[in-house]
């Protein structure tokens, strides 16, 4: 029997449980690719937003970083929960991360030269 089975997980591991069951491609692909995925992604944008101000150059570099790590996260997270889910939806999400991760990379990339930029112009 494992640490999970046997319910004496870490407190960390019971926390980020659903998480990392969506790591493993083991949750519902729609709480994934709805909830963690578009949800989640709405919620970062808007901090980016907010954050966009000269005094905040170290948030939004925080900021950037900490969404390249979340988009490689949520696309393997959707890529192998699709595998579980019906034919034609698993293919739809596999092909929509693809897009995805094109248009985060691209985001990602303008968003760090426009922060580069504004803060060697100080």
């Amino acid at each position: 029997m494992t640490n999970a089975e046997s319910g004496n997980q870490d407190p960390l591991n019971r926390f980020f449980a659903p998480e990392i069951r969506a790591w493993r491609g083991q949750a519902d692909i729609a709480t994934v690719f709805w909830g963690y995925g578009v949800l989640f992604s709405c919620v970062l944008a808007a901090l980016h937003v907010l954050a966009y101000d000269p005094e905040h150059l170290l948030i939004q570099q925080a900021l950037i970083v900490f969404s390249a790590l979340y988009t490689v996260w949520i696309l393997v997270a959707i890529w192998r929960s699709a595998t579980l889910a019906n034919s034609f939806w698993g293919n739809l999400a596999q092909w929509l991360t693809v897009a995805w991760g094109l248009n985060a990379t691209f985001v990602l990339i303008f968003l760090q030269f426009d922060l580069l930029m504004r803060f060697i112009q100080g």
